[in-house]
């Protein structure tokens, strides 16, 4: 896995000068040169800009050289916690739902253990919640649970290692010991392998939203999904919170042509009442136009991807009109953001994900065809 790093654009080879006819960029410098189209454009993106943590404080890759990744557990509630120590909006996280109807908080379809030597593993959904919670470490003192283990994008399977460990979580959970000031985007995970019928979409939905109903209360919640049968299913089923579609923005080809396009998810989300996308961040650079599309349909539009960790790159797409980031190393992007990005000193409260609020506050700038040119050869290296 590629390792994961907050830069600056000054940091990347070839990247700091960037000579666009009749604009000294290389004298102004990336960044200023960005906060003068704001300033010329007015009030443009003088909104809440939101944050939201990835898998809480950020994802575990546990390859990676960069120890930052492999702090605190992901998608657990010491990694949600850790998350609201720091100005986030928002934690998203994976939920499925067990055998025995339980939503639990876990990324992977699949879990791995080793016993006696012998690597075995199991699809999540397959197991009861009371042999899903016998992974890793226990909440009772003295009691041991089975390790942990990862399959890894080459094929190793390592040791789940962290420097802050922490329990498996059920969805109830979350919303019980978790800082109620957080807002939570909830992701409805599937397995991209298999296909789902309506009825057994329905049954998964249906467990899930009994506990939000029942333990929400006023936490902020918004609901995404890669699946486009789910993420209408979701729209269809309730209408107390938004709806957002996952899509990789056509970075990443599928079978089902609805994921393989901005332009095919602003068709799914208007033809279902969706709320919003949430898309890769390298679509945005290299599909600028998509962006005022999304907003002509009066869709809310958040990112995700290694990109989010190159601050420059983050405010770039402030600029453009982007609603919000899910970021994986929350500290130091939040720091980053904070500096470049003026927060309205009157609504210093969690941004409002479930209302045009968020779409109103971050109006789409217009900029022009140089300008595009401009933030499109600003991070080619990043967005390839």
């Amino acid at each position: 896995m590629a390792l994961l790093k907050a830069v600056r654009v000054s940091d990347v080879p070839t990247l700091d000068v960037v000579v666009v006819p009749d604009i000294d960029v290389g004298a102004v410098g990336a960044v200023a040169w960005a906060k003068q189209q704001q300033q010329q454009r007015g009030a443009g993106g003088a909104g809440r800009f939101a944050v939201i943590g990835h898998r809480g404080k950020g994802m575990n890759a546990l390859s990676s050289p960069d120890r930052r990744l492999q702090e605190v557990k992901e998608n657990s509630v010491r990694s949600f916690n850790e998350a609201a120590r720091f100005p986030v909006d928002y934690v998203e996280f994976d939920v499925q739902v067990t055998k025995d109807a339980c939503p639990i908080i876990f990324h992977d379809n699949f879990i791995y253990t080793q016993q006696q030597g012998k690597v075995s593993d199991k699809r999540v959904t397959d197991l009861h919640l009371e042999e899903f919670l016998q992974y890793g470490p226990q909440n009772k003192e003295g009691k041991n649970g089975k390790p942990l283990l990862r399959k890894m994008k080459d094929g190793r399977i390592v040791n789940w290692d962290v420097q802050s460990d922490d329990p498996l979580c059920t969805l109830q959970e979350a919303f019980e010991k978790v800082n109620p000031r957080l807002g939570f985007n909830v992701e409805l995970k599937f397995d991209d392998n298999l296909v789902y019928q309506e009825e057994e979409l329905s049954r998964i939905l249906h467990a899930i939203l009994k506990v939000v109903f029942e333990y929400a209360k006023d936490r902020p919640i918004i609901f995404s999904s890669f699946q486009p049968d789910a993420a209408q299913l979701m729209r269809k089923l309730q209408s107390t919170y938004p709806v957002y579609f996952l899509t990789n923005g056509g970075t990443e080809i599928y079978t089902d042509v609805r994921r393989n396009s901005l332009e095919e998810a602003v068709k799914l989300c208007l033809a279902s009442g969706m709320q919003g996308i949430v898309s890769e961040a390298r679509a945005m650079f290299r599909f600028p136009a998509a962006i005022p599309m999304i907003k002509e349909a009066d869709l809310s539009l958040l990112t995700y991807g290694t990109l989010n960790n190159v601050p420059e790159a983050v405010y770039m797409q402030h600029l453009m009109g982007v609603n919000g980031v899910i970021v994986d190393l929350v500290p130091e992007i939040t720091k980053a953001i904070s500096d470049l990005i003026i927060v309205p000193q009157t609504d210093m409260e969690t941004v409002d994900l479930s209302s045009k609020a968020l779409k109103d506050a971050t109006s789409t700038p217009n900029f022009t065809r140089r300008e595009i040119s401009f933030l499109l050869r600003l991070i080619p290296e990043l967005v390839q």
